[in-house]
């Protein structure tokens, strides 16, 4: 069949078949959807096998709660971030803090506190790298905000992340912080490492026919918000990762990624009764002001809630 052809026939299924009230916008997203798919089908000469093992496969994909992965790593999620980034830029704001790909591993309800939160429950601590990291939230005038809302989240060392992993506690590594009157956020967590897909995993079953890897550099993510201002979800990632540029869900940016100086000095050590050395981040947020005809900030998601 010719596209055109193909594109009477999606109308006739879809289109012609209505006999109720109709949603405008979910019709024209399904005619086009269906029709690159059926396109896609002719063009490939897809087998219906073919068709029906790629159906199984997304199947599984969310039975095992695996695309939200999925669409990280085949760029999906990253092309919702360049799309935003031109539509910002389109309206004049620029020059924050850069976004970058949530990912499908945040909950909701983390405890809050005020300037200064502990994220991990100090189970890693003898064989983790201490790290403090801290900075301040600024408005795109430049000016500190305070009683921002910085919520952060990361991984263990072995690359979980809790409330998905059952072993760990609750909220470990996750915490809710509003910056003090000088617009400052500061936390003392672990160093976190890099992490792989579940190598029996929908996901990595895929990549691995793409010939791809599906490891991410150590990171930490981000939700910034404050009154007037656009959230912003972002991450940072840790510097001499060996996946820093290679990340398989593309969400490594300039800008995003901090020096680390490692502190060593007694005296400082003695300050913060730490037993050894540690890691120390500065990293500042930068929000922009809000514009009622700016595309939402606030993506509608799924999200976990405890």
């Amino acid at each position: 069949m010719n596209h055109s052809d193909i594109e009477k026939l999606v109308n006739n299924f879809v289109v012609d078949t209505a006999r109720g009230p109709v949603d405008a916008r979910v019709r024209q997203v399904v005619v086009r959807l269906l029709g690159d798919v059926f396109k896609a089908i002719e063009d490939l000469d897809l087998s219906a096998t073919e068709v029906w093992k790629g159906i199984e496969y997304l199947a599984e994909a969310g039975a095992t709660h695996e695309l939200g992965l999925l669409a990280a790593g085949l760029g999906l999620e990253r092309f919702l971030d360049i799309r935003a980034d031109e539509a910002e830029a389109a309206l004049g704001l620029t020059g924050g803090t850069p976004r970058t790909i949530e990912g499908p591993l945040y909950v909701a309800g983390a405890p809050e506190s005020r300037g200064y939160a502990r994220l991990d429950d100090g189970s890693e601590e003898k064989e983790a790298e201490i790290l403090f990291m801290q900075g301040t939230v600024f408005g795109s005038d430049g000016k500190p905000l305070p009683n921002a809302k910085v919520e952060v989240w990361h991984a263990n060392l072995m690359g979980n992340y809790s409330f998905f992993d059952k072993s760990q506690s609750d909220f470990n590594l996750r915490r809710t912080i509003i910056t003090d009157e000088q617009g400052r956020y500061r936390f003392r967590s672990i160093m976190p490492v890099g992490y792989g897909c579940p190598p029996e995993g929908t996901t990595q079953r895929l990549l691995d026919m793409l010939g791809r890897h599906g490891r991410r550099p150590a990171h930490i993510h981000f939700f910034v918000s404050a009154h007037g201002h656009r959230k912003l979800t972002t991450q940072i990632n840790i510097d001499g990762d060996a996946y820093l540029w290679d990340d398989f869900a593309f969400a490594s940016r300039e800008g995003l990624v901090p020096g680390i100086t490692r502190v060593s000095d007694p005296k400082e050590l003695a300050t913060r009764e730490l037993p050894r050395p540690f890691a120390s981040i500065d990293f500042d947020f930068r929000l922009l002001t809000d514009k009622p005809n700016a595309p939402a900030a606030e993506v509608e998601r799924i999200r976990a809630a405890a």
